[in-house]
């Protein structure tokens, strides 16, 4: 009798809800989540433990679980998985947030004023730096000017980066301290715009800018942590949980384990090491750092430089610039000197992510990972990437198929561009650039960023631009060039998954699987039901890292 009894229990406690690990169950929500495969799949309660996914269901299904975790009511809210920017540049956001921003000035004037009053409220400050202006939205038709700068700051240098970070505009403080003048040569892949004398007019593109970058005093400590701080704050607000900071220097390496000790990181970092000198010497002295600090730091991809950018016309072309027949950009280094540092990357077992704009960059780009892979055949496993991929021949996008190239692409910058990129390159050069579509179709990853601070660091921004091609608004109806959207499908997958593939991480992040890290956002709507348009103003209510949360919206 007893026997049977007890069977009898066992029975019932087979049948009854297993009670789980668990200390957060995250309940009543609208939840989506891709499945590794892709595939996006729909939930209302999310059980996490000790930071990462135990499961994702029903109330019903989890609530049995959770035995005495912590509850949240998500309130119904639409629950996504954290958002990872793979190409953004995280100190310069917080520089930028303190330092003079021009960023969506509509006029010269406009911008000139905003300088003029920021030197006034800080009439200490040795330098005034600062950047976001674009002659194109101010319809100029040409660079500023030291002149029209001393104009409003004559009694100290003035050094202002252009919105893409390959031009800067000085005044003529800046530009004597420098030691520049009608004698000085361009340097190697840079230009110094001049006057009708030939004496230098104020704006420095590419490598020409670090004749002036050099007198620029270096941050102190406390500026560097502030500029982190201010980052890490800004991003957390919109949603994202992970960023590829696209070239750190060894400070700013230090920095980040810094932080990284003191579990002050509120975003996962994956640091790519600004190109193979000194700084890669140093901090590569014990290979690749994979998740360091509760996996919170990676570095183990190396950030090179091909060209400059379309809108200062810095962009390696193979022919030509359409409105500037007598210019074809600037390609930063010749093909052996590239090959050469993909080689000493590969040989430390690095990934390389080669920044490439133009259709000549590209190409240069292609050809010497074809160089470097026979060096290092092994290495084509690294997952390897081009950074941007923003205008190629049509006969060199199939090309990244048996290179198992990733393209790292930024959406907002189609539509940010639209208003000058056809003119710069006309309209058959045109049907290879921000070709999204063209990469999905033959099985290229892309992995979507945004380039902040050169746009904004918004990944809901991306993601309107990546399914629309129109900017906010509207325009143009239907997109420009609407045959390259994105499903929302495909772009959310750009920012979480494939992201995270991007990054070799696609096992523990970019999805709510079980297993997988707890980041996750809720935001006010529905991007999955609710009309396209509405994506770019999406709210993010909270940010969750780990399974903590890092941001909290107010009322």
């Amino acid at each position: 009798m007893k026997r049977s009894l007890c069977l009898s229990m066992l029975a019932l406690l087979a049948l009854a809800p297993a009670v789980q690990a668990a200390d957060l169950l995250v309940d009543n929500v609208n939840g989506y989540t891709l499945d590794s495969h892709g595939k996006l799949q729909h939930f209302h309660a999310l059980l996490v433990d000790q930071g990462k996914v135990v499961a994702t269901g029903s109330h019903a299904e989890l609530a049995g679980r959770a035995g005495d975790a912590k509850v949240i009511d998500g309130h119904g809210h639409t629950l996504l998985p954290g958002l990872i920017d793979a190409h953004g540049h995280v100190l310069e956001l917080g520089y930028a947030r303190n330092s003079v921003d021009l960023t969506g000035t509509q006029s010269l004037q406009e911008a000139l004023a905003k300088v003029k009053a920021y030197a006034a409220e800080h009439p200490d400050a040795k330098w005034i730096l600062g950047g976001g202006w674009n002659q194109e939205i101010w319809k100029l038709g040409r660079f500023p000017t030291a002149e029209e700068l001393d104009a409003v700051v004559s009694d100290r240098p003035v050094w202002l980066s252009r919105i893409d970070g390959h031009a800067s505009w000085a005044n003529s403080a800046a530009i004597k301290l420098a030691g520049v003048n009608a004698a000085t040569k361009d340097p190697s892949g840079g230009r110094i715009e001049r006057d009708a004398s030939g004496n230098p007019a104020g704006v420095f593109v590419d490598g020409a800018a670090d004749l002036v970058n050099d007198k620029v005093p270096a941050p102190t400590a406390q500026e560097r942590a502030a500029a982190l701080d201010a980052a890490l704050a800004g991003m957390a607000s919109v949603g994202l949980t992970g960023v590829g900071d696209a070239g750190i220097d060894l400070d700013t390496y230090r920095l980040y384990r810094d932080y990284a000790d003191a579990h002050k990181l509120t975003a996962r970092i994956y640091a790519m090491i600004r190109d193979t000198g000194a700084a890669f010497d140093t901090i590569s002295q014990d290979g690749p750092l994979i998740g360091y600090g509760g996996d919170f730091l990676t570095v183990r991809a190396v950030k090179l430089f091909a060209d400059g950018a379309l809108g200062s016309r810095g962009a390696a072309m193979l022919k030509p610039y359409s409105d500037d027949p007598h210019n074809r950009g600037l390609l930063f280094m010749p093909p052996a000197a590239m090959t050469a540092k993909i080689d000493k990357a590969f040989a430390k077992g690095y990934q390389v992510a080669i920044h490439a704009i133009g259709d000549g960059a590209n190409r240069e780009v292609l050809d010497s990972f074809v160089a470097a892979y026979k060096t290092h055949p092994q290495a084509i496993a690294l997952r390897n990437r081009v950074e941007h991929a923003q205008i190629l021949s049509l006969q060199d996008i199939p090309r990244f198929v048996p290179l198992k190239l990733i393209a790292s692409m930024q959406p907002t910058h189609a539509t940010s561009d639209m208003n000058m990129a056809e003119d710069r390159i006309g309209h058959q050069r045109i049907a290879g650039a921000y070709a999204w579509q063209r990469f999905l179709k033959q099985g290229t990853v892309i992995a979507g960023g945004s380039d902040f601070p050169v746009e904004s660091p918004n990944p809901f921004y991306g993601l309107y631009s990546a399914v629309t091609r129109e900017d906010h608004d509207g325009q143009p109806p239907g997109g420009w060039y609407p045959q390259q959207d994105m499903t929302l499908a495909q772009a959310l997958r750009a920012f979480t998954l494939d992201a995270a593939y991007a990054e070799h991480a696609e096992h523990t992040l970019g999805t709510l699987e079980p297993g997988k890290w707890a980041d996750f956002i809720l935001v006010d709507h529905d991007i999955i039901k609710d009309p396209a348009s509405k994506i770019w103003n999406t709210r993010v209510l909270q940010t969750w890292v780990g399974g903590k949360q890092v941001y909290a919206a107010r009322d």
